[in-house]
């Protein structure tokens, strides 16, 4: 949801262009204050971004994004094991150079990409390596005893750009360079892709794997603060994070981890969850995806369908539930212009229905700008959960 002033919004952020007063109202009420939620030297990725608005330290817990994604899928990992993301991905040629022409396969739906997926373990899987389906293009590969040391270039910071450079490279990436090549022989006259083809859609001709690490330590949720909870989310990694946190995984229907995705239904089922336990993180994936494809007017609806349909619904339905909080921020900011993530701090609002959290600097409205305005500043964006649960 973050960003930054745009030449096409007079300078404005797409968050200061949305309609939200049921954010703008919060933070009026309540305390607004920016937070560093990716340490120094780490990644801006959403599971460095996710583990801190949980309230963890990346730096005492982080061992890569796909151990959290094969936690919410059921995979099992041993100590010497080492999973990765593997992304359906749509490589193009452009002057001359194959390049990264759309890192989710067109927004491959889950039941083709699953076929896919299947596809590559009957083909390719061994009792080294396992393929697993997940959501949409987002899928995993486990490697059995496994190397973790190799580098990687997500594939949705090289949107347009050439893939050449970016591959797997280190110790332990001849093996998967292998995989690679071999799935896109496999890829290259899979059914699903050829019926894709034919329906003018982008095909998922490449397997591309990045994110890897070994499975974490983590404290639960209950261990930490006394808390029983729940996550609602369509994304692996953050249902993995809640998995680790000793959290319920709730399904929404209709939850696609798209701009197209169920936001009333997730606010829904979350006062659902409240009524049983004491947290619940609620999690909308949209205007990440926006921004990842550059489109600026469908991140500000996405923005006010979470105001108006989250935040709104979540807030009516909490005033007959007695004394209650609200933590509201972005993981990362993911700028339209740059079409990928930043680790600058992230505009966010506490509120407490009991006026715990009114500030002595009271803002107009929630933006970025607002945020800044206040001189609050949170180093360690963890700690966000930490005032919302103590203060």
């Amino acid at each position: 949801m973050a960003d930054e002033p745009m030449a096409e919004l007079g300078g404005k952020t797409p968050l200061q262009c949305a309609h939200t007063p049921n954010m703008d109202r919060l933070a009026r009420e309540g305390q607004v204050g920016l937070a560093q939620t990716i340490p120094e030297g780490f990644p801006p990725g959403s599971d460095v971004a996710n583990l801190s608005v949980f309230g963890y330290d990346p730096a005492s817990c982080y061992s890569g994004r796909s151990p959290l994604e094969a936690a919410s899928m059921g995979v099992s990992l041993n100590a010497e094991d080492v999973s990765f993301r593997l992304n359906l991905v749509t490589l193009g040629q452009k002057d001359g150079q194959e390049i990264m022409e759309d890192f989710s396969a067109g927004h491959i739906s889950t039941e083709e990409a699953r076929a896919i997926v299947l596809t590559l373990q009957k083909e390719l899987g061994t009792d080294r390596f396992q393929f697993y389906p997940g959501v949409s293009y987002r899928h995993l590969l486990v490697w059995r005893g496994g190397v973790d040391s190799m580098s990687f270039t997500p594939p949705h910071d090289i949107t347009g750009q050439p893939v050449q450079g970016k591959l797997p490279r280190g110790e332990g990436s001849d093996s998967l360079l292998d995989l690679m090549d071999r799935a896109r022989t496999i890829l290259a006259s899979h059914p699903v892709n050829l019926q894709r083809q034919a329906a003018g859609k982008r095909p998922a001709n490449a397997a591309w794997f990045w994110g890897q690490g070994r499975a974490p330590h983590m404290p639960t949720m209950q261990e930490r603060f006394g808390l029983t909870g729940a996550v609602i989310s369509a994304v692996d990694l953050i249902k993995g994070i809640g998995i680790y946190a000793g959290l319920d995984v709730i399904e929404v229907p209709g939850a696609t981890g798209y701009i197209d995705t169920n936001y009333r239904g997730k606010a829904e089922f979350a006062l659902e969850a409240l009524q049983t336990r004491d947290y619940v993180y609620v999690h909308v994936e949209a205007p990440d995806e926006a921004s990842h494809a550059g489109m600026l007017q469908e991140k500000i609806h996405a923005i006010e369908a979470f105001d108006e349909l989250v935040v709104g619904t979540v807030f009516e339905g909490l005033q007959s539930m007695g004394a209650f909080r609200l933590l509201i921020a972005p993981d990362h900011p993911t700028p339209v212009s740059l079409m990928t993530h930043t680790d600058k701090p992230v505009p966010f609002i506490l509120y407490g229905s009991q006026g715990e959290f009114r500030s002595d600097k009271p803002v107009s409205g929630y933006d970025e700008a607002a945020a800044a305005s206040t001189g609050v500043f949170l180093s360690q964006g963890y700690r966000m959960m930490e005032m919302l649960v103590e203060s």
